[in-house]
């Protein structure tokens, strides 16, 4: 009766962590994106636009915008990853371009978004760890994240624990839902980063 008790106390005090025993279960699969993905991602992108402030857009953009992006991210050799939970599409990642003057060439920026009913189930970090993984083998020597209001814990959070580091903070450059939003700055080595020419 003890033992039972503990468990329900377990699991009622910690949400959290009941999540994460559910998705411990759960089939977890990382594969590159393909177009059939999009009106998922779309969904996942456009809920992160109207309710969150990890993307500055104010207006989701729509499927054939979202396949016009991930082509031309796929054009130039970038890696888009899915991540799938007993075969739903539960987030996505991928690398883009840090800046587009060729000095920055070696240098990338990640963008990850989870669906909302998939959020604390290691979906996250999960695909942040395979977008580092396929951005070395790729040659590239440094992940920028630029990661929207300096609220995001869980980001950050997931960041840190990948191996990033703080940078720096630009305070108050964006507006959204009627407050000022920071930008936090982190970074991390990839491969042997600095410590050789590419």
């Amino acid at each position: 009766m003890r033992a039972r008790a503990s468990a329900r106390a377990f699991f009622c005090c910690d949400p959290g962590k009941f999540a994460q025993l559910i998705s411990a279960v759960m089939t977890r699969t990382i594969r590159p994106a393909t177009p059939t993905d999009i009106p998922a991602i779309t969904r996942i992108y456009a809920h992160a636009v109207e309710h969150g402030t990890a993307s500055f857009e104010l207006t989701p953009p729509d499927e054939a915008e979202m396949t016009k992006r991930m082509n031309e991210l796929l054009a130039y050799k970038f890696p888009y990853l899915v991540a799938e939970l007993d075969g739903a599409l539960a987030g996505y990642a991928y690398a883009a371009s840090y800046r587009a003057r060729p000095a920055y060439r070696f240098t990338v920026e990640n963008s990850v978004y989870v669906a909302p009913d998939m959020h604390r189930r290691g979906v996250g970090k999960a695909l942040l760890e395979a977008l580092i993984e396929a951005c070395t083998k790729g040659g590239f020597r440094l992940m920028i994240a630029v990661i929207g209001d300096s609220k995001q814990v869980a980001s950050i959070s997931v960041h840190e624990a990948t191996g990033f580091k703080h940078v720096g903070v630009f305070e108050n450059v964006g507006y959204k839902f009627d407050r000022w939003l920071d930008t936090v700055l982190m970074q991390r080595a990839l491969g042997p980063g600095a410590t050789s020419p590419p």
